[in-house]
């Protein structure tokens, strides 16, 4: 027997508890309620994500601005803009 392997990731389903208003504007306007928080999440991730990054990068960020405040930037010599 040959197994096939998805590409799709696995989905699993959850329960979600929205406003009620809410939801009765987004089933009037048609839309898919599991793709829209699908894509709210993904939205909320990635900002959380972002702001991780940032502040574990802070001290690093804020080297590289002093750094170039005191020398210029590096290489602007041979910048032709």
């Amino acid at each position: 027997m040959v197994r096939v392997h998805s590409t799709t990731p696995s989905r699993r389903p959850t329960n979600v508890t929205l406003p009620a208003q809410l939801l009765e504007e987004a089933k009037s306007l048609d839309l898919n309620i599991s793709h829209a928080c699908e894509q709210g999440l993904k939205s909320a991730i990635a900002s959380v994500r972002a702001q991780q990054w940032l502040a574990e990068n802070r001290s690093s960020l804020e080297a590289s601005r002093q750094y170039v405040e005191k020398n210029g930037l590096p290489l602007a010599d041979y910048r032709n803009f």
